[in-house]
């Protein structure tokens, strides 16, 4: 269901949460960051084909307008494509620039978007190219599109990454790298990032970006600090998955820890915020 903006003004922050805090209006956007743990076979109870109808459920679910996803594998992104046939659904691979390896894959809500632009680059130095970053283990990148909000009329930019999980120096470079497209990229219009940065929020290596941007899990008024890696149980929890924005006000920060139909939907749990625009 999709309320009014006057509506929205009149209800209180905790009734948002109601319902799993599933509500959407014309007047707002809710993103998903969501590391979908890549298809490996070896993950046993918790492999991809025990965790793929939880991802449905969760999509049915949260509803999002905006999905950015790490770690895909092309027969995931298959499997997405043909069974959420209300999102359009962008990716490459990461270690051919077409289906070679993990996908950034972002997803966006038919209904409510035309796509008006894509573009994808490689967190190193020649970044316009498939290239291994500084002293990544693996070739890490971006997808973004460029969207025509159709309920608000407005423009709007999103991105997907996916740092390094070994490489300090390719998270700090790549974090830096991330924000100086993006910059470049939107030229000021407003925008949304979601990804798995491998870094705490206070991580200096993300220092690049958090220079530049605001966090959405730090300003929402409602907001938490949950761990967003579990390991599928085996793990303490890290917070290392991230939405950076401009242009907008998050009004709502969620780790989605919640039962989806599997014991864990990955080895992450996906984080969502609801955003307003700023006023024009």
């Amino acid at each position: 269901m999709r309320l009014t903006g006057k509506l929205l003004t009149l209800l209180p922050l905790a009734a948002m949460m109601a319902c799993g805090g599933a509500v959407n209006t014309d007047d707002t956007i809710k993103a998903i960051s969501y590391n979908i743990r890549y298809d490996n076979p070896r993950d046993g109870e918790n492999s991809w084909d025990n965790r793929r109808e939880a991802t449905l459920q969760m999509l049915a679910t949260e509803d999002p307008d905006l999905v950015g996803m790490q770690e895909v594998l092309y027969s995931q992104f298959l499997f997405l494509e043909e069974n959420a046939p209300q999102y359009g659904i962008v990716g490459v691979g990461r270690d051919d620039g077409y289906r070679g390896g993990e996908m950034m894959a972002v997803m966006y809500k038919k209904e409510r978007f035309d796509k008006t632009d894509e573009g994808h680059f490689w967190l190193s130095e020649t970044p316009d190219e498939v290239s291994l970053g500084w002293d990544g283990a693996c070739n890490r990148m971006v997808t973004w599109l460029s969207l025509h909000d159709k309920a608000t009329d407005r423009d709007l930019y999103f991105f997907n990454t996916h740092l390094d999980h070994i490489g300090p120096d390719a998270r700090t470079q790549g974090s830096n790298l991330v924000a100086e497209k993006i910059i470049a990229i939107t030229g000021g219009a407003p925008f949304i990032l979601t990804g798995d940065f491998n870094a705490d929020p206070s991580d200096p290596v993300l220092d690049g970006l958090n220079g530049s941007f605001p966090s959405a899990r730090d300003n929402a008024p409602s907001t938490d600090r949950r761990a967003t890696f579990n390991g599928f149980g085996k793990d303490g929890g890290t917070v290392i998955d991230h939405i950076y924005y401009r242009g907008f006000e998050p009004m709502v920060f969620r780790t989605l820890d919640g039962d989806y139909g599997a014991p864990y939907i990955s080895d992450h749990y996906p984080v969502e915020a609801v955003f307003s625009y700023d006023a024009r």
